[in-house]
């Protein structure tokens, strides 16, 4: 196994540890993504639009908040004690540990997504085991996307002032195009279209997933050192 990657995982792990024994972050994700369902279930009219067509901005938009509640935490956890600087010092690359904070936000945001899609899928009455594996690979596809520039941004305002209210505006506008994609395709699959039409945004998804996992894991060591 590469030592960069061994290191990533160490990184990973440490952070997975510390959570899964508070279970504050993940709880609070969990509880967050069940009340956003809740409140759109009995805020629409299902008379005037029919749930089906609401359903792919309702998953997203919460995936997209849950999702944020994450990343906000993800270099939150190295402010106490000054345990970035220690973590920067430590024989580890700068790459390897984005790479590890990468791995857990998505294991993170995965669990989170895991609960949250079941339970929509009950509120909604949305059928989704018929289109379940594309549906999976087209919320990896997104979710790999936006955790990886959320990762990013959240190394350079974790040391600034009102960073829970910086993080979002500046990730938000590259979600955008992900998002986009994923809605389109999740209504697509839902509305029981074949795959062949929605093969274009998922080229679109894994495209955009390789461009900024590359840049953003050469721009980390900048990031964190600045």
């Amino acid at each position: 196994m590469p030592d960069w990657w061994r290191h990533g995982w160490i990184v990973a792990r440490k952070d997975l540890l510390v959570e899964f024994r508070s279970r504050t972050a993940i709880v609070s994700a969990i509880v967050f993504t069940v009340l956003v369902l809740v409140v759109f279930n009995f805020g629409r009219d299902p008379t005037a639009v029919a749930a089906i067509d609401l359903a792919p901005s309702i998953l997203w938009v919460t995936f997209t908040f849950a999702a944020m509640l994450a990343l906000n935490r993800a270099f939150q956890l190295e402010l106490e004690n000054q345990a970035l600087d220690g973590l920067l010092l430590a024989p580890v690359g700068r790459s390897s540990i984005y790479l590890g904070k990468l791995l857990a936000n998505l294991l993170f945001v995965g669990i989170v997504e895991a609960v949250g899609l079941p339970l929509f899928a009950l509120f909604f009455n949305v059928p989704i085991l018929p289109v379940i594996l594309p549906l999976v690979a087209v919320i990896a596809l997104a979710t790999i996307g936006f955790v990886a520039v959320g990762t990013l941004f959240s190394a350079m305002t974790t040391r600034t002032r009102f960073a829970e209210l910086l993080l979002p505006t500046l990730v938000l506008p590259f979600m955008i195009p992900p998002l986009m994609w994923a809605a389109l395709t999740t209504g697509a699959l839902l509305a029981g279209r074949p795959l062949s039409e929605v093969g274009g945004w998922l080229r679109m998804l894994a495209a955009f997933d390789i461009v900024f996992v590359t840049l953003a894991f050469l721009l980390f060591p900048a990031t964190v050192n600045e």
